[in-house]
Order: C-alpha cells, then structure tokens, then sequence
C-alpha cells in the first residue's frame, strides 16, 4: 500500500519529491500546491461522506470547499470526523467509525501511538482536545 503522508500526496498530485520535508516552509508550500492540484484534478465532482451522503460539489472557490469540509471533518486532514449523531470518530483504520471516546478509554495507547507517528499537528491537537475534553468530565 502506498504511504498516507504530505510527501506522497506532494508526489502523487505535484509529480515531485518534497525537499525539507517537516520544515514549516516547505510542508507549508507542498500543502499549498497539493491543494490547488486537487482542485484541478476534482473540479466538479461531487463529495460524500462515509455513508454516501452528498456533501457538495469540488469548485475553485474557498468558501464553497470550506463549507463542504465544515460539515463532517473535526481536523484539516480528514481523520476525525463528525459521525450522524455529531460525535467525533476515526475516520481511517482499524477504529474507522468509531467514537474516539470509546478508543482512547479502551485503547489508551492508541492516543500515544498517533501522538508518535506521521500524523498532522491538527489531528494530534484534536485528539488531544478531545481527550482532555473526556478528562474534564470525569
């Protein structure tokens, strides 16, 4: 399988090796021009959800693509998201669907093991908001 990182996306969409990766410049960039190949690629195809949902249609403009993404995603890179219900699942995985509440109560380690690999600083600070949202309640 291929990889899931900000380094195959810039490879699969730009057709280039991403130089300095991790460096805020260049994974700033990359991001940049990831985002406006898909735009290129995508334009005009309608979004779903997981559940085959209509959420929108790709165009090239920002407050329509906000407003598609508004609605599901918890973090910029898609792997939490808002299930039916309103509750924030994993939405890649072996926990894909599943409350991020239940997982990080039965699996704590699983938070660890996202905190130490090849995930956005977005996803790693919603995971950690949410955690300490659940800790806070008890």
């Amino acid at each position: 399988m291929e990889k899931r990182n900000l380094s195959a996306a810039y490879q699969f969409y730009c057709g280039q090796t991403l130089e300095n990766a991790h460096s805020a410049e260049a994974d700033t960039k990359a991001t940049y021009e990831i985002f406006k190949k898909q735009i290129e690629r995508y334009d005009g195809q309608e979004v779903e959800d997981m559940k085959g949902a209509k959420l929108g249609v790709i165009c090239n403009d920002m407050e329509a693509v906000h407003q598609i993404t508004l609605q599901k995603m918890v973090d910029l890179a898609g792997r939490i998201v808002f299930d039916d219900e309103g509750n924030e699942v994993f939405n890649f995985g072996k926990h894909k669907g599943r409350k991020i509440v239940d997982i990080l109560e039965k699996e704590p380690m699983y938070y660890d093991w996202i905190q130490k690999n090849d995930f956005t600083l977005d996803t790693k600070r919603k995971l950690t908001e949410i955690k300490l949202r659940q800790f806070n309640k008890k």
